[in-house]
């Protein structure tokens, strides 16, 4: 519940002071000063080599490098520190000619900055929760106050938080203040969860212990601010309250991070926690979650096998559980209970045929037939697919998808009793209205099962995130928060006057039906359309697939024919392309920059059967994807030729990293962040655990198919020799679930055997911990790679 708000630091820019002196010259005759030969490059660092040959299956090969993994050899890590340094000064000296555009793009960037001092206030029964940030302070503080005092009351107004003036009293609770939460855990103050108990009296979370990395557990009193006497649990995944806030439910992960067990600890009792579960089977995962009445605990099992669904009564967590739904191999499954009815949201096959979207099921919890009987509530319909769905008391919500275009729409719950599937026009669904080129929308935390109005987060390339309020009610829609980029600054719209003029504009806004929903001015939404132009193509892949491209560029600066060009990929784990408005991107877009997107096979957005296509023995389909929408960029004069460079986050850093190495003279420059570069080697000997879900994704070494495939896929282990490489900044971090020895392995790799030309250097760059959300350091990030596309592409 409440997600981590990303903290703030002002910075401000240092005054640069040039002086000019003036020289009289008194000679008759004037010599101009003798131009200085420039510096000659500064030349990469060579990492040692200490070859070792592996061989598995029928393939023997030759590592160079293999020692900058062993993390348990001192001497190879105080070796890996000493060169690190050298990539590190390398690094430097390369850009050391953009120090000046690097400080100009900062100061672009951090003005930029989305300075909310508080997070909308989410309302949960009788309170409002937020997180503010306290001058000078580095982590924000959670909140709460009861919603019937003071409406008008603005929790981040300072110096006065918290304090109503009128009735002289402090309406604002303090719960939990991070900054005190990072003197105990080493300086850093990251949370992965946080819930709240039913009943408002605790506050369950876990957070980063960086020396042990792995999440402790801690439960706080919410009335005396101390923290229980238990349970105090290390390496905690999930949480679920039980018995009305009585008790908690929690798993914890082996010592490979694997979730295997589940405990239950009675708050305030002396009682030592009880385990529920074990699954021993080293490839069984574990996951747990409170349906959103607080009725039942769902327990997720699954493997690369099965996939199984078990219920708890949370009135009585003890009384054992419950099967009621399994399927074969990993499948998405989220189960929910509304009114005596389970309602399963899955993708699981059905009739052991494979389907290409997610459905919706119902059973009765009381249901006496076993196996248990499971309906289809839907009747499927190819042009309209269900993304997700999200419910209260009185609605359910879908978020949909025709083709590109997302909707919400409600519907009126109970449902009625039919046994069979209805379309879902019969149920008469009310569409509530969008900006344009949404390209993701996210249910918002929602805890409040009784609440009418629900929160969503609307995303598109050409808008900032606008946070909404919708009343499923009346179909009244309210932007709580939303940055306007036009002034570069935010506006936090509760509780002001424009929000009041906003939702006077918008209370009289109708439901719209399934064929007449409109869009809303896109003023409302601080829709930047009028300035950035988002463009939709479908690109002819090598075998004949079309796949979606989004292409954005500024209307005012875009240079016909001869723009310089970013392509994002990242197509793995069926997860949609994250092409949501990135303030920092502005400043290329403002020089004239196409951004493009890629929506490659593997990823999602296009079914099951898209995501499958690109995955295990198909991942080349993945990469001739990307390199298909290249050439496409190129070939039709949208970007200019040789002045295309590829982007990619983690799996997204294999995929063009791969697509470099089948096409190395398309692309100018890349950037990869936190790749995944030495399939080959961390599919084999993993160094830092991986799930199921990574073999599902990118094959299982033990199958001689899938090894030759992850082969001919693996960046580190194709690399074209002598061939000219573009540019490429990698960025990486010790801290990271894909190694930083698998950048500096494919950086030595790439130096070793490619043609080396100091215009395009190829360099190593440690990033900051992942777990330090430091918004100033994070635009100090983004300052590089964007000098660095700017220097070696637009130059």
């Amino acid at each position: 519940m409440l997600r981590h708000l990303r903290t703030t630091v002002r910075h401000r820019s240092a005054i640069i002071l040039w002086h000019h002196h003036n020289h009289y010259h008194h000679s008759a005759k004037y010599n101009p000063p003798k131009t200085a030969n420039p510096p000659s490059p500064p030349k990469p660092p060579k990492a040692p080599q200490k070859p070792q040959t592996f061989t598995f299956h029928d393939v023997t090969w030759e590592d160079s490098y293999p020692w900058m993994s062993s993390l348990q050899d001192k001497v190879a890590m105080r070796h890996m520190d000493m060169y690190m340094e050298q990539e590190e000064k390398y690094t430097e000296a390369v850009m050391s000619d953009t120090e000046r555009l690097q400080t100009k793009l900062q100061s672009e960037m951090a003005s930029r900055l989305n300075f909310d001092l508080s997070t909308p206030p989410l309302r949960w029964g009788p309170w409002l929760y937020y997180r503010r940030v306290e001058e000078g302070k580095q982590y924000p503080v959670l909140c709460r106050r009861l919603a019937s005092l003071n409406e008008e009351f603005i929790s981040h107004k300072s110096p006065s938080s918290g304090f109503d003036f009128t009735s002289g009293k402090r309406i604002e609770q303090k719960l939990l203040d991070y900054n005190q939460e990072a003197e105990r855990f080493g300086g850093y103050a990251y949370e992965e969860l946080s819930e709240i108990s039913p009943d408002h009296k605790f506050l369950a979370y876990t957070m980063y212990d960086k020396d042990n990395d792995y999440f402790k557990l801690s439960v706080r009193n919410l009335n005396s601010g101390a923290l229980c006497s238990k349970p105090h649990a290390n390496r905690v995944s999930n949480l679920a309250w039980v018995k009305d806030g009585q008790a908690l439910l929690y798993v914890i992960t082996d010592e490979n991070k694997r979730p295997y067990r589940i405990y239950c600890s009675m708050i305030g009792s002396t009682d030592e926690d009880v385990l529920l579960l074990e699954e021993q089977d080293e490839n069984v995962y574990v996951n747990i979650r409170h349906t959103k009445d607080f009725h039942f605990v769902t327990v997720n099992t699954f493997s690369p096998t099965f996939s199984k669904v078990f219920l708890i009564n949370a009135a009585d967590p003890f009384s054992g559980m419950n099967l009621v739904w399994e399927s074969e191999g990993i499948v998405h499954c989220v189960l929910e209970h509304h009114q005596g009815y389970l309602y399963l949201f899955t993708d699981a096959p059905k009739d052991g045929q494979i389907v290409d979207s997610h459905y919706l099921l119902r059973s009765p919890v009381d249901s006496s037939s076993n196996p248990r009987i499971w309906e289809n509530v839907f009747i499927a319909d190819q042009n309209l697919v269900i993304e997700d769905v999200d419910f209260c008391n009185s609605h359910l919500v879908l978020i949909t998808r025709e083709g590109r275009k997302y909707g919400i729409c409600s519907v009126a719950l109970p449902l009625p009793g039919w046994k069979q599937a209805v379309h879902l026009r019969e149920l008469q669904p009310h569409f509530l209205p969008l900006p344009k080129h949404v390209c993701n929308i996210s249910p918002g935390p929602n805890y409040d099962y009784y609440s009418k109005t629900m929160r969503f987060t609307i995303s598109s390339p050409v808008m900032p995130d606008a946070v909404v309020d919708y009343d499923l009610s009346n179909g009244k829609w309210n932007i709580v928060q939303q940055q306007n980029m036009l002034h570069e600054r935010t506006r936090i719209l509760y509780g002001t006057a424009l929000s009041s003029a906003i939702a006077e504009k918008t209370t009289n806004v109708k439901f719209s039906s399934m064929n007449d929903v409109k869009s809303e001015d896109g003023n409302l939404w601080n829709d930047l359309s009028e300035f950035y132009a988002c463009e939709h193509h479908d690109v002819s892949s090598y075998d004949g697939a079309m796949v979606p491209l989004t292409i954005v560029y500024s209307r005012k600066n875009r240079k016909d024919n001869q723009s310089p060009g970013l392509l994002h990929g990242h197509g793995a784990y069926g997860e949609i392309l994250d092409k949501r408005w990135r303030s920092e991107l502005k400043s290329l877009l403002d020089r004239g920059w196409i951004v493009a997107y890629a929506d490659v096979r593997g990823g999602g957005g296009g079914g099951k059967k898209w995501h499958h296509d690109g995955r295990r023995t198909k991942k080349q389909n993945s990469i001739k994807d990307y390199i298909s929408c290249a050439k496409y960029l190129v070939e039709k004069e949208i970007v200019q030729e040789n002045k295309l460079a590829g982007w990619g986050y983690s799996v997204g850093g294999l995929l063009v990293a791969s697509a470099i190495n089948c096409c190395p003279d398309l692309f100018r420059a890349a950037v990869l962040k936190v790749p995944f570069l030495d399939a080959t080697n961390t599919l084999l000997y993993p160094i830092l655990p991986l799930t199921a879900a990574d073999y599902e994704e990118f094959g299982y070494p033990g199958d001689i198919d899938e090894f030759h495939a992850t082969r001919k896929f693996s960046p580190y282990d194709n690399i074209q020799k002598d061939a000219l490489y573009p540019a490429v900044l990698v960025s990486s971090s010790f801290n990271t679930r894909f190694g930083v020895w698998e950048a500096a392995k494919w950086v030595a790799r790439v130096r070793e055997q490619t043609i080396y030309d100091p215009k395009h250097p190829i360099l190593l760059n440690l990033m900051i911990d992942i777990v330090e959300e430091n918004r100033y350091l994070q635009c100090k990030e983004s300052a590089l790679e964007t000098a660095f596309l700017l220097k070696t592409v637009d130059s």
